[in-house]
């Protein structure tokens, strides 16, 4: 069969929207959030005020600060009904599968004249209740109410711990390494949702569904089981060549659009440095050996840590249990999320991609003999 135009596998090059929220640049390894490179955000930022840029264009003033904080901080508790149905889910229950279930019935509990900005600052909010109730009720404890008076990621390790850890501004700063990336699968994947005018709380359930894969969001999980399988600094190039050799995925390298060293990876990987020198950081020997090697196996090809290599050490540090890394990516993320769909929605037009039909044509029914019809 002919076919007269090329197919992009994955859409890969292909622009599908016009965007002012971020931008990166591959060759250089550079992420810019509306204007500002995420090293300067990262550095001088907090997570409310980040969001609030990504969701408003522009960095709040004191006031708009204040209206930020305390919008998220008074929307972070969930309907009675919810929490008990929580509690009857299976035990066993993948986190992120959780969350996607959860937002799922949270729409239904949304008022219908509510904007999709008000929903989205709401879902922000509650995400990170559901993934800590779901941790509590997962390990059979106490559930541990939001408070008002923490910040966003501060309540967050508080409602999963009962305590704020040390070094807590690390978790915040990595959240803000996750807020946006432009139009990822999961990004892609709500946004057609919200091309079709859909209801927010769909959106999110594409998006969460798109991002449990592990060749997107789950790949954190998968690195943090990679160094538990490698075990130690020694055992690192039997590990590692094997998987070369068997032509098998490394977890935690290279990336569609990072062309040399992901700057989110970089990132981290510095503060984890830092805290390696003041503390026990679990797995860090561990990746260092990894990297060396992938990187001088793969230097031709410019395969280079991306941001799932370091995140899960990180996260780790805070004892957060590996099932849910993801679902930590996906309470930072649904900002970006969110953004895009309302500013696609803009210049609306629903989706419609073709396929190229490959299959057979001029076929005929034919009667099975034995068999009758219904009627």
């Amino acid at each position: 069969m002919d076919i007269d135009f090329d197919v992009k596998h994955g859409l890969e090059g292909v622009a599908v929207a016009i965007s002012s929220i971020s931008y990166i640049d591959g060759e250089k390894g550079k992420l810019v959030y509306r204007g500002f490179e995420i090293e300067d955000l990262v550095e001088n930022s907090h997570f409310e005020e980040t969001a609030y840029l990504i969701w408003f264009s522009s960095l709040p003033n004191e006031n708009e600060i204040d209206f930020i904080t305390s919008m998220l901080a008074k929307k972070r508790t969930l309907p009675k009904k919810i929490i008990e149905m929580m509690k009857s889910f299976p035990k066993n229950a993948h986190p992120m599968g959780v969350l996607r279930s959860v937002v799922s019935l949270l729409g239904m509990y949304s008022k219908k004249d509510s904007s999709t900005l008000e929903n989205a600052i709401n879902l922000t909010a509650k995400i990170p209740t559901i993934i800590a109730y779901w941790y509590r009720i997962k390990n059979n404890l106490p559930l541990i109410p939001p408070k008002e008076s923490l910040k966003h990621s501060e309540n967050f390790l508080y409602m999963m711990f009962g305590e704020i850890p040390k070094h807590s501004d690390l978790f915040d700063k990595a959240l803000i390494l996750h807020l946006e990336q432009g139009m990822n699968a999961s990004t892609f994947a709500s946004t057609v949702t919200a091309s079709t005018l859909s209801d927010i709380y769909s959106i999110i359930t594409t998006a969460i569904g798109t991002l449990k894969g592990p060749l997107h969001g789950g790949a954190n999980e998968k690195v943090l089981n990679m160094f538990k399988e490698i075990k130690s600094v020694e055992n690192v190039e039997p590990y590692i060549y094997t998987l070369i050799s068997n032509k098998e995925k490394i977890m935690g390298f290279g990336h569609r659009i990072y062309k040399t060293y992901d700057p989110r990876a970089k990132i981290l990987k510095h503060w984890i440095k830092d805290l390696f020198l003041k503390d026990n950081v679990e797995y860090f020997e561990i990746a260092l050996k990894v990297e060396e090697i992938v990187i001088k196996e793969f230097k031709e090809k410019k395969i280079f840590p991306n941001v799932d290599f370091y995140s899960g050490i990180l996260y780790n540090y805070f004892n957060i249990p590996s099932e849910f890394f993801t679902t930590i990516f996906a309470m930072a993320r649904i900002v970006g999320w969110t953004a895009h769909a309302m500013e696609y929605r803009k210049n609306n037009r629903i989706f419609r991609p073709r396929s190229i039909y490959n299959g057979p044509k001029g076929l005929k029914y034919k009667e099975v003999k034995g068999v009758e019809k219904n009627g």
